[in-house]
């Protein structure tokens, strides 16, 4: 919003719960037990009441991802914590003309200077993106087009379940994962932030 950026769509299916406060912009005392999207189109429209945004509290998936007509849009960012579900957006989405970017691990990160920026298969060290890779590669499908992610190369002792473990509903019927830090989500989400806007105006420059 404070980029120019006005039509926005969020997807989340969950509510804000307390665990979220120490990361996420519109968590807060007062929005626990709130929708998320709506939670966060609020706050978003307190910045710039002319933006318009759509808020859709659902899950993205295979069986969901029709409803959401991915090539209607210019850009499209990928920050899913389901494995399966992940891997689903990133197969269609590189199948439509947006710009697709996608957020790799953030959880048990330390170091804000191990985040980087590069092409998904030349990912190293991240656990998620070998998972994803795995997937493909079961699936015997792969993304149609090269596509950037921010990651980290830090590798920490898992406290929680491996990217590729069967999932078990936890709160809010999400799996059980690792915790992470509000500097580290924040850079991953300002990066991919920051990817759109650079393609944005390269591109606005090329069409002058």
């Amino acid at each position: 919003m404070r980029s120019g950026i006005r039509q926005l769509t969020i997807v989340d299916s969950d509510r804000v719960c307390i665990t979220n406060i120490n990361r996420q912009l519109m968590a807060t005392t007062k929005t626990v037990g709130q929708v998320k999207v709506d939670a966060l189109k609020e706050r978003l429209l307190s910045i710039n009441p002319k933006a318009e945004i759509t808020a859709l509290q659902q899950i993205f998936s295979e069986e969901t991802a029709e409803s959401f007509e991915l090539d209607t849009y210019d850009y499209i960012i990928d920050a899913i914590d389901s494995l399966k579900d992940k891997a689903a957006l990133i197969l269609l989405a590189c199948k439509t003309k947006a710009k697709f970017f996608s957020s790799m691990g953030a959880a048990l990160k330390l170091d804000p200077t191990r985040i980087k920026v590069t092409e998904f298969w030349k990912v190293q060290g991240d656990p998620l993106a070998r998972a994803i890779r795995k997937k493909f590669k079961h699936y015997g499908q792969f993304p149609e087009k090269k596509f950037q992610v921010v990651y980290s190369d830090e590798l920490l002792d898992n406290l929680g379940r491996q990217p590729d473990d069967e999932e078990v509903p936890s709160t809010f019927n999400k799996p059980q994962t690792n915790g992470s830090l509000a500097h580290i989500t924040a850079i991953f989400g300002f990066t991919l932030a920051g990817l759109v806007i650079s393609d944005a105006g390269q591109r606005a420059s090329t069409d002058r």
